[in-house]
């Protein structure tokens, strides 16, 4: 009796020893715990995202690729594969599985080292979310406390949601949605039970299990995972005999966005840096801009189009490299550091016969180039001429050239190069500013040097509408005569004196302002900044949004010789376009926290024609009440500054459609539309080629040049190689849309006048045609005239020195 008593002591006490010590650790370990409350409001890092307007993914920018989703939005089988994988018993345990636990204790006692850690789905989340990853006891004994406090204070399903959206699966992607879309570019919702189970096996080791990297040990292991998943009751025989016999088919999705506007993006990426600091990369913001997709997508392929137009207009350069003596088996290699640029893809010749060549491109895919797709390359020489026509494929490519192509159709393909020249576009809106649509060169894999926003070049004449509103506000109509002929500048500090010229070298005399706008006579800009003066004609083009600092002190600045960007050109236009009002540029509509709360909503200055479609979309976010700051206030939504009289944009936007209709962009004729107005513009020896043209919808700027200034040719200008651009795109912006342009203010008045001298036509005569005035500049009647009775002023008094 005694004996028993004594064993039953010594068990009691060889069972409390290990509990007690365990509390004692428990104790001194618990008060230097972190509070596991905070999971409730844990907020994961999660990258920026930018979207279009209509919510198309633009970009994403973080290291950590993560979308979080709630326990509704997972699939039960993912749930049954992770259980199967990680923790089957994670329903019916507290946090903690002791046989796990016995196990991983065995290991330590027998090996000196913790193996594989006992952990249950709870201790990874306490891990994941507080501990390190150093397998040391301490930790492990603080991931058993924070994983039994955890049970105490979350259901399995809030566990089971940190769990699912913090664990990390390789290839940047931190989260089970993250993966879904990294490895098959599609919602965890819409994968098969086979890739669900793939997914579910990478926890355990991200790289090793790797399916793109290692997709034989992935087998292994998914099927592991399924049968698993049989034995366990989750599924039956034959959803596992479907599951295991489908292939690993993962490949790199990267951050898939659905719309390629990376000029975009990364002008978004800088905004949200100045505001928020780095944390923009990781709290998760969605970026909506006001940015159109389908407008996005129609500026790419406009910009690319006309951009390789010209380029193939001044012949072939010839192959990026050549490897005539290179093993086809080497091939994909030589092919591998060539990336797709702008739509041209990277192929190398493999045989060249005598109608067509064939090509293997970079992945290995096979296709042909017919004569026909080919004849187009004569050899470059230099910007003004070529070399011979081509008489078969041998003049133009040998087997081993590594070259551009673009897909045709099936097999075929036409034989392309990357364009030496550069090219920029972006569409705003007139009546607020928004920018519709952007890009900033050929290709931003290329180059991400925006030109939209950072090349500051000279405009030529496309700059010159501005100063042709200063002449409108100070006394001139477009009937006004201003003599177009020479013009000398002594300059005591040059060594020689300027002599303008128009771009034809001739001089048209005496000629109505209208026609001289349209006929971009330089001549005329001269002889009007020299009678407005040059710091008065200057003052005034600041109202177009310009800064003085811009504008140089002389009378070159009225041919354009500013050095601005295509934005600030834009910014110029929309004040023309719409009526006056001063409006600036913006990108970002609206800026959303990872919930999907709004936190910042545009309010730039808009129009009095868009201010109610304005206020009813800020009434739509009101209404939502769908707000991060429960007391955030909407703003009062601006009302633009009036600072054109608009009567002088009624003016000016009626020359400018004499521009398309008879000018150097006539070509735009071919539009059909009467809405539409604008201006070319080149500078000295055919550096810089413009067309800024717009409507009441959208102002649009097409530049063409190169990024060092040369010569695009002798036969490039604004309206042949930028003009092309801006038609393709406003083409497909405008189908369908009425006809939109600025409505006659009040205080215009029409007169029939005689085109020669700009004044009222003879009753009776056969030449005369209506112009529009303001009502305190229109000429005289022809009976005051001819008594000479009419008063001074108006489109008659000419100051003497434009003669």
């Amino acid at each position: 009796m005694r004996f028993l008593k004594i064993l039953f002591w010594s068990i009691l006490a060889l069972i409390s020893a290990p509990i007690m010590g365990l509390s004692a650790i428990a104790l001194y370990l618990s008060p230097s715990l972190p509070d596991v409350e905070t999971l409730r409001d844990v907020q994961l890092q999660t990258p920026l995202r930018i979207y279009s307007t209509d919510s198309k993914l633009i970009a994403e920018f973080g290291e950590m690729r993560r979308i979080p989703i709630s326990y509704d939005q997972v699939p039960e089988n993912f749930i049954n594969a992770i259980l199967a994988a990680e923790d089957d018993n994670f329903l019916n345990h507290h946090g903690v599985d002791p046989m796990s636990l016995m196990r991983a204790v065995s290991e330590l006692v027998q090996t000196g080292s913790i193996q594989t850690g006992g952990s249950t789905i709870t201790m990874q989340v306490a891990k994941n979310y507080f501990l390190t990853s150093d397998r040391v006891f301490s930790r492990k004994l603080n991931e058993i406390l924070l994983a039994l406090q955890i049970e105490r204070s979350l259901s399995k399903r809030e566990i089971f949601e940190l769990y699912v959206n913090k664990i990390y699966l390789g290839n940047r992607a931190y989260g089970i949605e993250a993966a879904a879309q990294v490895y098959y570019g599609t919602s965890i919702d819409q994968l098969p039970l086979s890739d669900l189970a793939m997914i579910a096996g990478l926890p355990k080791a991200p790289s090793r299990y790797n399916p793109i990297s290692n997709p034989e040990r992935t087998l292994l292991r998914r099927d592991w995972i399924l049968g698993r998943m049989l034995s366990l009751g989750f599924i039956d025989q034959d959803e596992y005999d479907l599951a295991v016999a489908n292939p690993i088919t993962a490949t790199n999705h990267g951050s898939n966005p659905e719309l390629e506007a990376p000029y975009v993006a990364e002008m978004a990426r800088l905004e949200m840096l100045s505001k928020f600091g780095e944390d923009a990369y990781i709290n998760g913001y969605h970026v909506y801009t006001t940015v159109d997709s389908k407008l996005q997508t129609l500026a790419n392929t406009s910009l690319r189009g006309g951009l390789m137009s010209y380029d193939q207009r001044h012949g072939y350069r010839g192959p990026e490299a050549q490897h005539p003596d290179s093993n086809p088996a080497d091939w994909p290699d030589l092919l591998r550091s060539y990336r797709g640029m702008g739509g041209l893809l990277p192929a190398i010749v493999t045989s060249v016969g005598t109608d067509k060549v064939t090509i293997q491109l970079r992945g290995g895919a096979m296709g042909e180039i017919s004569w026909d797709a080919m004849r187009w390359a004569r050899p470059y020489l230099n910007a003004n001429s070529m070399g011979p026509n081509p008489r078969q494929p041998a003049d133009v490519l040998a087997v081993g050239d590594i070259i551009r192509v673009v897909g045709l159709e099936d097999i075929q393909f036409r034989l392309s190069q990357v364009p030496t020249a550069q090219s920029a576009l972006v569409a705003l809106s007139p009546q607020d500013g928004s920018v519709q649509a952007l890009i900033g060169g050929f290709s931003f894999v290329q180059s991400n040097y925006n030109r939209v926003t950072q090349a500051r070049r000279q405009p030529g004449s496309s700059f010159k509408p501005f100063l042709y509103a200063a002449a409108l506000d100070n006394g001139y109509s477009p009937a006004s005569m201003v003599n177009d002929a020479p013009l000398v500048f002594v300059d005591e500090y040059l060594d020689s004196a300027w002599r303008p010229q128009n771009s034809g070298g001739d001089f048209l005399g005496p000629i109505r302002l209208r026609e001289a706008l349209y006929r971009s006579r330089n001549l005329v800009s001269i002889r009007l900044m020299q009678d407005l003066g040059v710091d008065k004609a200057l003052s005034y083009i600041e109202h177009f949004g310009f800064s003085r600092a811009d504008l140089p002190r002389n009378l070159s600045a009225s041919l354009g010789t500013p050095e601005l960007t295509p934005l600030q050109i834009a910014q110029g236009y929309t004040t023309i376009a719409n009526g006056g009002y001063a409006v600036k540029p913006y990108l970002i509509e609206r800026i959303e926290d990872h919930r999907g709360q709004i936190l910042e909503v545009s309010t730039a200055a808009v129009t009095p024609g868009a201010k109610k479609i304005h206020e009813e979309r800020l009434a739509r976010y009101a209404q939502a009440a769908n707000f991060a700051d429960p007391n955030f206030n909407l703003p009062e939504l601006p009302e633009a500054e009036q600072v054109i009289d608009p009567r002088t944009t009624y003016q000016l936007t009626s020359m400018l459609q004499d521009v398309i209709t008879r000018g150097t962009a006539s070509r735009a004729r071919e539009l059909q539309r009467g809405d539409l107005a604008g201006k070319t513009g080149t500078t000295n020896d055919q550096k810089d080629a413009w067309f800024a043209g717009y409507n009441g919808d959208f102002v649009t700027i097409s530049w063409v040049g190169f990024d060092q200034p040369s010569t695009l040719g002798r036969r490039e200008y604004g309206g042949t190689a930028a003009l092309p651009i801006w038609m393709e795109f406003m083409a497909g912006a405008l189908k369908d849309r009425p006809e939109h342009s600025q409505a006659m203010p009040e205080g215009l008045t029409t007169v029939r006048i005689d085109p020669a001298t700009g004044r009222t036509a003879r009753p009776g005569s056969s030449n005369g045609f209506f112009e529009v005035f303001k009502e305190e500049d229109a000429p005289p009647p022809w009976d005051e005239i001819e008594s000479g009775a009419y008063p001074s002023g108006g489109s008659d008094a000419i100051p003497q020195g434009l003669f």
